[in-house]
């Protein structure tokens, strides 16, 4: 199976795409990612959360547009590391995506520089081999893969850093058995006092464990959001989703299990 994912070669999404299966394709963004699962070229890993910068909003956005489902997960480490073609000169930028940046904020902040956003981490390698006087925040790998010498390691702001990457698919896979996870996107048919209360009651009202809720705009003005859910999924998850119905418009982004790497 074809599986599609954010390049240049070297990203965190390759490296980890290349575990999973031997026939992995590129694209420049997320957005283009979405676009080609949703045609059908193949399924795509994709970052949905990190835990220093929170969500992925390109994700985020692409579960909203797009006819896929989520049908697994794996959460890796993530290591950043500041690197430069030419280590015996002081940089004078740093080339990050704007997700990396903030998770080695404070190290950017110390070291006082510019900072350049990027469409991606491989992105930031590319930039900086072509630059002199650049620096990149990168992964070991991406270092090695485009000549750069690692000038500081360990960037980031935790060393726990860690980001939870999603397979996507345009066809639903089999449900795994609980216990698993799921998600839902909830669109509120209204705006009223209480409305997240009433949302969130099913799942309190079975014992379900909800892991994550965020809310994002839906892009129909100001004041007016939808909400991202992940929990614990048993029988009773079904029987919540059917009272929420009633309430809102539910998206099932589906029901899924982790991803085995070798």
């Amino acid at each position: 199976m074809t599986l599609v994912t954010l390049g240049p070669a070297g990203t965190f999404s390759h490296e980890l795409a290349a575990r999973l299966d031997s026939d992995v394709r590129l694209r420049p963004s997320i957005a283009a990612v979405f676009l080609a699962v949703a045609s059908g070229e193949g399924d795509g890993l994709v970052p949905l959360e990190n835990s220093e910068a929170g969500s992925v909003g390109a994700t985020l956005v692409g579960l909203a547009d797009h006819p896929v489902t989520i049908t697994g997960e794996c959460t890796i480490p993530v290591r950043h590391h500041l690197a430069a073609a030419d280590p015996s000169r002081p940089p004078e930028r740093v080339y990050a995506h704007p997700q990396t940046a903030e998770q080695c904020s404070r190290r950017i902040e110390a070291l006082d520089l510019p900072v350049v956003p990027t469409a991606s981490n491989a992105a930031s390698a590319i930039a900086a081999r072509d630059d002199p006087a650049g620096a990149a925040l990168v992964s070991e790998g991406l270092a090695a893969r485009y000549g750069l010498a690692v000038l500081e390691r360990d960037c980031q702001n935790s060393g726990a850093n860690e980001t939870r990457f999603v397979r996507i698919a345009h066809t639903p896979a089999p449900p795994p058995p609980a216990p698993c996870r799921a998600s839902l996107l909830l669109d509120p048919l209204e705006d009223r006092a209480g409305l997240l209360h009433a949302l969130l009651a099913p799942f309190a009202a079975r014992g379900l464990n909800l892991s994550r809720i965020e809310s994002r705009p839906s892009r129909r003005g100001l004041g007016r959001y939808v909400f991202y859910i992940d929990g614990d999924w048993n029988p009773d998850w079904d029987d919540a989703v059917a009272e929420l119905g009633r309430l809102c418009t539910v998206k099932d982004l589906g029901r899924y299990g982790g991803l085995e790497l070798p």
